[in-house]
């Protein structure tokens, strides 16, 4: 399999998320743009899939997409600061309009999809995306 280093964000004419480099299968994750005012043209780098924000500053590397089943405000604002460039909420989660609305202002697209967390970072894997989380050290992974 061709492990591609980066690819691109498009929607299809039903609305569902497809990542150029990896759609010649059709959809990856089946996801629904929540802020379509929002450019998907942009580089995805890898992917990471977590729920504590804490994890995603402390491992994740720039332009990645995460996946989460936290639907909270602090998603977008760990988006900011570790430079993610794309939220998608599995198990068909839809974040309330304020916290849309700061993803929209901040130009950070959200996109809900009806699989897992686990199901949705394996689809993505298998089409060639690579994990954006940097391993930390310690004591039992030394």
């Amino acid at each position: 399999m061709k492990v591609i280093t980066y690819a691109k964000m498009s929607t299809s004419d039903e609305g569902v998320v497809l990542i150029n480099e990896y759609s010649r299968n059709g959809k990856i994750i089946g996801g629904t743009v929540l802020t379509p005012q929002v450019s998907l043209d942009r580089e995805v780098k890898g992917g990471c899939g977590a729920d504590l924000m804490s994890d995603v500053l402390a491992s994740i590397k720039p332009e990645a997409v995460l996946l989460t089943g936290l639907c909270n405000i602090q998603v977008v604002r760990t988006a900011q600061m570790a430079d993610i460039c794309a939220i998608v909420f599995v198990r068909g989660k839809i974040p309330q309009p304020d916290i849309i609305e700061l993803a929209a202002r901040e130009s950070i697209p959200l996109i809900t999809s009806p699989f897992g967390t686990f199901e949705a970072s394996g689809r993505l894997y298998k089409a060639g995306l690579r994990s954006s989380e940097t391993v930390i050290p310690s004591e039992n992974n030394a």
